[in-house]
């Protein structure tokens, strides 16, 4: 049975997902969540009410999460890229780049970018000043990271790079990467050529004009 991701195209988690699907060569179906399809809608609500997604079916299981379904990919359908190191030290390390990309670069970016589609007399200033702030900082660490490395962890491309590639696309939209930090602006550059990414930001881009930010015209 073919696996079922419901997802957005322009979604970064979904993204983060999509990539690792595009890098095992794993066949899915895009149940694409959107208010033009109601059955869609509906179905994926009954699956999880959270309503949080992605969220993948694989025959009579339910997988939650962007994080996990890399996990299932990994363990189940690991095709030609070793998303999750065999060495388990190295595998620590990769999970916890993970968490630093979801925590500290995807979380502050999107709520930015949600705060930023409220009314305007619900809107947080002192929160966009906070969540700036992490993002600097989050930037500042990863570059120093970066530096001499081509992926997250290694030499190797893995869940931590799925993570990384679709936080450091939209952050940099959002609250610009400072050009002082070389290496992680390196980073995200061959994050974009990479083609499991270039091909989930070609997926998204005909959503663009949704970005409340307003999409800058490259990537």
């Amino acid at each position: 049975m073919t696996l079922q991701l419901f997802a957005h195209p322009f979604s970064s988690y979904s993204q983060k997902a999509i990539i690792a699907f595009y890098e095992t060569g794993t066949p899915f179906t895009l149940r694409k969540l959107s208010s033009e399809d109601p059955a869609t809608a509906a179905e994926f609500a009954s699956l999880w009410p959270l309503q949080r997604f992605p969220i993948l079916v694989d025959g009579a299981v339910t997988i939650l999460e962007a994080t996990t379904i890399i996990e299932h990919l990994a363990a189940n359908y690991p095709g030609p890229v070793r998303l999750i190191p065999e060495d388990p030290r190295a595998a620590v390390e990769v999970r916890m780049l993970d968490r630093v990309f979801d925590n500290y670069v995807m979380t502050p970016q999107g709520n930015i970018v949600f705060n930023a589609v409220r009314e305007a007399k619900d809107r947080d200033a002192y929160g966009v000043v906070q969540w700036r702030a992490m993002l600097d900082t989050a930037y500042a660490w990863l570059d120093a990271r970066m530096a001499g490395r081509e992926w997250a962890v290694g030499e190797s491309f893995s869940l931590a790079d799925c993570a990384a590639a679709p936080a450091l696309f939209y952050a940099d939209w959002t609250h610009r990467i400072d050009a002082k930090f070389a290496h992680l602006h390196a980073y995200r550059v061959r994050l974009l050529a990479r083609p499991s990414v270039a091909h989930a930001v070609d997926d998204g881009r005909p959503y663009r004009h949704f970005f409340p930010l307003g999409a800058p015209d490259r990537d």
